[in-house]
């Protein structure tokens, strides 16, 4: 029993080709006229449709200034500033007259959103102080968000603008795991150390679920390290040293900063990389009787600090306090 053959199943050209009714040439010969908006036969000049649509690039300037801005729509909206952002811009160029540009002046200062310049202006700082220590985009889209944050919730009424930016920077910091001191962080701002420390606590309180870690001394060493000039074994040496110190209780009560420098000065002297207490000083930013004294607690408990991970042969190099 032979088994028919099953049956074709029928292929719908569903491909539409536009053909010229009196021509009928093919392949057909149309053209579109942009500027008319009409699609023509180009062999017969028959006009075959009208108003089609454009989909070739943009030529045309829409910059709201001087220069070239050759696309369709706005700028992408902020999330850092209020507002729905969707509002006419009149453009400054007009012949020369200047006519344009006062309208522009005062149209901008009409329509201008309540607290939006100072908002402006303190994303300009902050951009500007953390490209001044090196710091990347990340820490200062941080700090304009809690910026923001603060302005909206009025945490900090009656606070200055310059303290305010100084806690979020010091907060952001904190939070991605590069912290600074609060001496560099007054350096930087310009702002006292105690004004700082107001506007981080009261900040601290206010944001409950921002997770805000505490500073360690190994969280600065490659930095301080690095400012020195000073090799990996040698910051290794310097982490493990703060470690045993820890353990001890050698430096109990003394600062991050200063267990830093402290275990920095030993180190580099096991070592034989010396550096004094005053490149030490410049770096770290604490004085050289605070190395000192910090150093003579580790001197004293040289024998159980120096193991053999760290060189407990190079213990006769250390300088007496």
């Amino acid at each position: 029993m032979t088994v028919p053959p099953a049956p074709q199943q029928k292929i719908v050209d569903l491909n539409v080709q536009l053909m010229c009714p009196d021509c009928k040439i093919v392949p057909p010969n149309i053209s579109e006229e942009f500027s008319n908006g009409d699609l023509v036969c180009a062999d017969c000049g028959l006009v075959l449709g009208d108003r089609i649509v454009d989909t070739r690039s943009e030529w045309r300037t829409f910059a709201n200034d001087e220069g070239d801005d050759p696309s369709r729509v706005g700028s992408a909206a902020n999330p850092l500033l209020n507002g729905p952002q969707l509002d006419t811009v009149i453009s400054q160029r007009d012949g020369g007259s200047g006519a344009a540009r006062e309208l522009n002046r005062t149209h901008g200062r009409v329509t201008a959103v309540k607290g939006e310049r100072n908002l402006l202006q303190a994303y300009k700082d902050i951009s500007a102080m953390c490209e001044a220590i090196g710091l990347p985009k990340l820490i200062a889209d941080i700090a304009k968000q809690l910026f923001k944050r603060v302005e909206d919730e009025k945490l900090l009424r009656g606070k200055p603008n310059e303290s305010i930016i100084a806690a979020c920077i010091f907060i952001a910091c904190r939070q991605e795991g590069v912290p600074r001191t609060f001496k560099e962080i007054c350096t930087l701002t310009q702002v006292p150390k105690k004004e700082i420390g107001r506007c981080f606590k009261a900040l601290n309180d206010a944001f409950h679920e921002t997770k805000v870690q505490t500073m360690t001394s190994e969280d600065l060493m490659a930095r301080f390290c690095s400012n020195l000039g000073l090799n990996m074994e040698i910051q290794k040496a310097a982490v493990e040293l703060t470690k045993k110190a820890k353990e001890i209780g050698t430096l109990a009560g003394k600062s991050p900063v200063s267990i830093a420098a402290a275990c920095i000065y030993m180190a580099s002297t096991l070592y034989k990389e010396d550096r004094n207490t005053r490149d030490i000083s410049v770096v770290c930013g604490v004085s050289e009787v605070t190395i000192k004294n910090a150093y003579k607690h580790l001197y004293n408990e040289r024998a159980r600090l120096v193991d053999d991970r760290i060189t407990a042969k190079l213990i006769d190099n250390l300088p007496s306090p």
